[in-house]
């Protein structure tokens, strides 16, 4: 496709018309056609194929299966899902597992990591890691007597990259963990993974990556990057639906050397045998702890099919497309009214959301969900984001969506709203 953008919905319909993943958009349930969706980086649309599915889980195998289910695949399915999301993030066998949220799994991880090097005091992260990271890893530390220091490294450009050249410089051979976000939840910068990874092993340093923003967006290759640990959710790219599992990932070269810190019967070595100590699992299932939500679960497991038939390559050209294509139209719709872009211009460096910046930027938010039947989101403090799922979003879609923003500029909609925030924005 080209990249020569012209600012005319005459142009996004023929964006769309060159668009090879444009099929997949009639797999999701879409009740309002009228809806401009571009919050699929916070949560997914239902694919059909999970409606189907739930009825079947809820219908058949719990409403008539009842407890024999356990032994019809469900005590198999934190293993047999996390082996094909290994396949949509460069991961071979036995190395990725579905359990708890994503929060339970990076303390999992965590506190795994700094017990292999309980000598190294440094946890190296940034200030634009998703907050909710950067709990856990202040809980770990205070957990583990504050025997460890959080160094978080900043921006010189507003939020928009990490200083880089302040990583390097803060990861020592004192660093037993670096931990950081693969995209950045506010401006979409996409680190580089195998660059960092490499950095922080030439300084005897573990590397966990938390995939929430790019697992089902883009190509990940952790086995390739030689990557330590990763965590992620299932229900933004991923389409799991709210508050699926999430997945964690373990390189084989150091399964054998960590264990859990919560010991749950899940991740013991014999579960039905009931022994009354703890023997850990072999490998990856050693991080299982509790029995797992299976309705959810299961359902995730079918919302995956449509990512693994597309293909991570195809559905990384089209978002890129779509970022770039939103990125153009920033410029030449809405700069005249003081929007400016708030993620990296180099489409290599961003994953697919982008944050476009404005001074009113959490009235605007309102506004265009109130008002405009248009869903992005606000981060602060000034960051509406717009999220791109390849598989649903049309280019026609995102043309409207600009066009709609510039109308709440030209008719000052947004000026309704008060400046207090909303609990959920």
């Amino acid at each position: 496709m080209e990249k020569n953008f012209q600012p005319s919905s005459a142009y996004a319909l023929k964006l769309d018309s060159q668009d090879k993943l444009a099929s997949y958009r009639a797999d999701f349930y879409i009740s309002d056609l009228s809806l401009v969706y571009l919050d699929g980086n916070s949560l997914g649309r239902l694919p059909k194929v999970a409606i189907e599915r739930a009825k079947q889980i809820i219908e058949n195998e719990w409403g008539q299966g009842l407890i024999r289910g356990w032994n019809k695949g469900w005590w198999e399915a934190p293993a047999r899902i996390g082996e094909k999301i290994a396949k949509l993030i460069g991961a071979a066998e036995g190395q990725v597992i579905v359990s708890d949220s994503t929060s339970v799994n990076l303390y999992k991880l965590t506190m795994a990591a700094l017990a292999l090097s309980p000598e190294k005091k440094r946890i190296v992260t940034d200030t634009m890691n998703f907050p909710s990271d950067l709990y856990i890893l202040q809980g770990a530390v205070e957990q583990l007597g504050n025997r460890h220091e959080i160094i978080r490294i900043g921006s010189n450009d507003n939020e928009l990259t990490p200083d880089l050249t302040a990583l390097a410089e803060a990861i020592t051979e004192d660093t037993a963990l670096v931990t950081l976000s693969h995209v950045l939840f506010k401006s979409g910068y996409l680190y580089d993974m195998k660059q960092i990874t490499e950095l922080a092993h030439r300084k005897g340093a573990l590397v966990l990556w938390d995939l929430s923003h790019s697992v089902g967006a883009l190509p990940i290759a952790l086995d390739d990057c030689n990557a330590d640990l990763a965590i992620g959710c299932t229900y933004k790219y991923l389409n799991g639906g709210p508050g699926a599992p999430a997945f964690l990932y373990v390189s084989k070269s150091i399964q054998e050397k960590i264990t859990s810190p919560i010991l749950g019967w899940w991740g013991q070595n014999q579960p039905f045998a009931f022994d009354l100590d703890y023997s850990p699992a072999p490998g990856v299932a050693r991080f299982l702890a509790g029995s797992q939500p299976m309705i959810s679960m299961l359902t995730m497991e079918a919302a995956l099919e449509p990512h693994l038939q597309a293909g991570m390559d195809s559905i990384r050209a089209k978002s890129i497309l779509l970022t770039d294509y939103a990125s153009s139209l920033t410029e030449s719709l809405l700069a005249p009214f003081g929007f400016f872009l708030g993620s990296p211009v180099d489409s290599a460096q961003r994953g697919s959301h982008i944050s476009i910046r404005h001074a009113e930027g959490y009235r605007i938010n309102r506004a265009l969900i109130e008002e405009m039947n248009v869903i992005p989101d606000f981060r602060e403090p000034d960051n509406l984001r717009l999220g791109f799922a390849p598989l649903y979003t049309s280019f026609m879609e995102v043309w409207e969506g600009f066009q709609r923003i510039k109308r709440v500029m030209e008719e000052k909609r947004y000026k309704k709203y008060p400046k207090q925030r909303l609990t959920v924005t």
